[in-house]
């Protein structure tokens, strides 16, 4: 039998962020994930804050070279590799000059969240899928962590909903309360019909708040975990009144086995549903 294989995708990883609740969590739960058996593959965006001589950072060039259009331009994408040895893991990180080479992550310095916050989400999102395809590799589940992942779901239930490479796979969404300050691009709706998305899809964003992006994630999911700091969010009450399976971030101790458990329960109710 095979191993599950479990794709996290994470707007931020420890060590190449600072410490935070998203980073520290995304950093420990692939290591440990795999330690229990499963197989994983991890990725984040290339901030301009992150270090490559010091991590180590390397082009892979067979999976580099194509562009994404986003909202009508051509974007390259870069993809690039790093190993965190003491886990034996390796994490993949989606880069593009326009939309990742400030040194920022998700802010300036007032504060205030960057314009096209929105369309690096979309360019990081598909850079993931569009990778994941051509490494051929087949995910069983894909967690994504962090609003920065949060149109995931949707394009895979559109943009990519006859490859089959996703075939099979389902989506794990964990809200977290962590967000850059303001709200999204007014015109983000235009932009995801600009990949063929219909206004029953993009309407949830016609006030592009990250609270109706959330939503947009849980609506497409097929499972939700309320993060840690997340359970006072107004989107944890609408995830547990979804009929979708969800569990509540238990405690820091606790939490890999607890989310491997979810994922054998998610899997074992796909496979029923499919026998």
């Amino acid at each position: 039998m095979s191993k599950p294989r479990i794709l996290f995708v994470s707007q931020e990883i420890t060590p190449y962020i600072p410490e935070n609740t998203v980073s520290t969590l995304t950093r420990h739960l692939p290591q440990g994930i795999q330690e229990r058996g499963k197989e994983i593959r991890t990725f984040m965006p290339r901030y301009g804050c992150v270090n490559e001589r010091r991590h180590q950072l390397h082009e892979v060039i067979r999976l580099s070279g194509m562009n994404l259009v986003v909202n009508d331009f051509d974007h390259p994408l870069i993809i690039k590799v790093a190993s965190i040895q003491p886990a034996r893991m390796q994490v993949y990180f989606i880069d593009n000059e326009e939309y990742f080479h400030r040194k920022a992550m998700l802010e300036d310095k007032e504060g205030n969240a960057f314009e096209d916050n929105d369309e690096r989400s979309i360019f990081f999102v598909r850079g993931v899928i569009e990778t994941v395809k051509k490494l051929g590799w087949s995910p069983d589940i894909i967690h994504c962590n962090g609003w920065m992942t949060a149109m995931l779901p949707t394009y895979l239930r559109t943009m990519y909903k006859d490859d089959p490479i996703f075939a099979d796979t389902k989506v794990v969404y964990s809200l977290y309360d962590q967000l850059p300050n303001g709200d999204l691009a007014s015109n983000l709706a235009s932009k995801l019909a600009f990949d063929g998305m219909d206004d029953s899809i993009t309407s949830i964003v016609n006030d592009p708040s990250y609270t109706n992006l959330h939503k947009m994630a849980v609506r497409d999911s097929d499972a939700m975990i309320i993060g840690p700091g997340a359970e006072d969010h107004e989107v944890a009450e609408h995830i547990k009144n979804q009929d979708k399976p969800f569990i509540i971030h238990e405690s820091d101790e606790t939490y890999i086995d607890q989310y491997s458990d979810f994922y054998d329960k998610i899997l074992a109710e796909s496979s029923v549903l499919a026998d």
